[in-house]
């Protein structure tokens, strides 16, 4: 799946020369998500780990799909 197309780039956001990349259209795709999740479970299943941690500006906590 190209993920590409779920995830806009806005230049200059929030200031000159800042890159912004968006995922709004990401997760409101179910199909895009869903496949963002698997991803990230089959890879995080690789590593040996305890915790996760996350820095999240939408209060949305991804890592925590990957537990389930």
């Amino acid at each position: 799946m190209n993920l590409k197309k779920y995830i806009r780039s806005i230049p200059n956001y929030p200031k000159k020369g800042i890159l912004f990349r968006d995922i709004t259209t990401l997760l409101e795709d179910p199909k895009a998500f869903s496949y963002v999740i698997k991803k990230m479970h089959a890879i995080s299943k690789k590593i040996p780990h305890t915790k996760i941690a996350a820095i999240e500006a939408r209060g949305l906590c991804l890592p925590q799909l990957l537990l389930i």
